[in-house]
């Protein structure tokens, strides 16, 4: 994966406060339709979101534990069930892969790539498995060969322009994850910065992410909005 030679740089956007999932999902529709037609410019748009649960294209119904707890939304995105919530933060993804060399295995091995590099910021070691989507953390703390999720992926592309993308834990409420099976994977945990003994703002996270991004995916812009 790799920046398009001559364009201008990704705008990277932060949103205050809490943002409606389905406002998101329009907002995005909209955009990588006219990034599509050439209108937009790229985007990654750094969220948080209200507690909610939502449903990939894979998702098992048996994996709901708990269907009345929080708003449950399906969506386009690939994936099983994941939790977003306040303390959590979601990153949506809009890139032309037409332009950075229609490779969809590339383009999610360097949101892999991008978000390892950010964890590292923190001396943390973030790992991928070829079994299990996502980025882990070994937990010895926990015994031996315990692992514990950080970090969620789920893309959609649509005329190879990307949307969705990934979500980082910073300091969720890790008990909300309880009323799912986060990503259909059962006998592994999930854990945060903040859980890992980090006291890491979210503003800190940020940084390190546009750091790492920068470094896998090319230059970008922050704009207001």
């Amino acid at each position: 994966m790799h920046a398009i030679p001559g364009s201008p740089p990704v705008e990277w956007r932060v949103e205050p406060g809490l943002t409606d999932y389905e406002h998101a999902v329009a907002f995005m529709e909209d955009r990588v339709a006219a990034i599509s037609a050439g209108q937009k410019a790229e985007l990654v748009w750094l969220v948080e979101h209200p507690p909610l649960y939502t449903a990939g294209t894979s998702a098992d119904e048996r994996d709901l534990v708990e269907p009345d707890r929080f708003p449950v939304y399906r969506t386009g995105r690939g994936g099983q069930y994941t939790y977003h919530g306040p303390g959590q933060r979601v990153v949506y993804v809009m890139l032309d892969l037409e332009a950075r060399g229609k490779d969809i295995r590339a383009f999610v091995a360097g949101l892999e790539r991008w978000i390892i590099g950010a964890l590292a910021t923190f001396n943390v070691r973030g790992e991928r498995r070829e079994d299990r989507v996502g980025v882990w953390v070994r937990r010895p703390d926990k015994g031996s060969g315990a692992e514990d999720k950080i970090a969620a992926i789920g893309i959609r592309v649509r005329r190879w322009v990307t949307f969705h993308g990934i979500s980082l834990n910073v300091e969720p409420n890790l008990s909300h994850f309880s009323g799912i099976v986060p990503c259909g994977i059962r006998g592994h945990g999930v854990t945060s910065l903040v859980d890992l003994g980090l006291p890491i703002a979210m503003e800190d996270a940020d940084v390190a992410l546009k750091a790492s991004f920068v470094e896998v995916f090319g230059p970008c812009a922050t704009s207001r909005g």
